[in-house]
């Protein structure tokens, strides 16, 4: 019989350690992986991970973290999802008011990490984030569903909620916009692609044996070298 949320969180308040130590990770079975056989390049090779994913029916495999760091040196990460992947990078996109817009401005130098718990895999991308302008990032936003719309025309993310019917107002608000302007465009929607230094393919092991495949870019392509678990 399955314990409760209610009880689980009070023995999980009652003793931490104890409760994680024995929630199961990694425990398989996960499939094979052989770096000798990886693409030359890692977005071929991160191509052929995502099919696997797709293929395997794991839910939202296109979801990512992005690391970010603001002005102080510390990092924000938060999860998004994948918009395109081409040979300029993992593309993804955001509001430049945001905190996140704020900081790629100030330091475009981010991460994405991917995480396919089924697989036992992970994907570890660093790089730089460019702007891929302004038309590219007009056709996302207007690709997308009118609730994700509306709430960017807002311009208010992260912005302090002192009353739950202030954020009703503001969408009903910006619906009306998008109805009398079918084609509003957020001025600060944003598409990036993150250009990749470094990649990583992790593979999980159940006998902790991980295999991990770094690709590094250098003047003439990639280069590619395996790293202790």
């Amino acid at each position: 019989m399955h314990e409760t949320p209610l009880s689980l969180a009070t023995a999980l308040a009652d003793n931490p350690r104890e409760m994680l130590r024995k929630l199961q990770s990694l425990d398989g079975p996960f499939p094979l992986f052989h770096p000798e056989k990886s693409a030359d390049d890692p977005i071929t090779e991160f191509a052929a991970w995502l099919a696997a994913a797709i293929d395997s029916e794991i839910r939202e495999p296109h979801a990512m973290t992005l690391s970010t760091v603001d002005e102080q040196g510390f990092p924000d990460a938060r999860v998004l999802i994948l918009k395109n992947l081409d040979s300029k990078g993992w593309h993804f996109a955001i509001s430049a008011q945001s905190p996140k817009g704020r900081q790629l401005t100030i330091q475009p130098n981010a991460a994405l990490t991917f995480y396919w718990q089924k697989l036992g895999r992970q994907v570890r991308v660093r790089g730089v984030a460019m702007d891929m302008g302004p038309p590219t990032s007009a056709a996302d936003f207007l690709a997308r569903p009118q609730g994700s719309r509306a709430a960017a025309l807002m311009a208010r993310q992260s912005d302090i909620l002192n009353h739950a019917a202030d954020l009703d107002a503001a969408l009903a608000q910006q619906r009306q916009r998008m109805t009398e302007q079918p084609n509003l465009v957020s001025p600060f929607w944003t598409v990036y692609a993150l250009r990749p230094d470094q990649v990583e393919f992790w593979q999980a092991d159940t006998g902790r044996r991980h295999t991990r495949l770094k690709y590094v870019r250098t003047e003439g392509g990639w280069s590619k070298v395996l790293l202790w678990p």
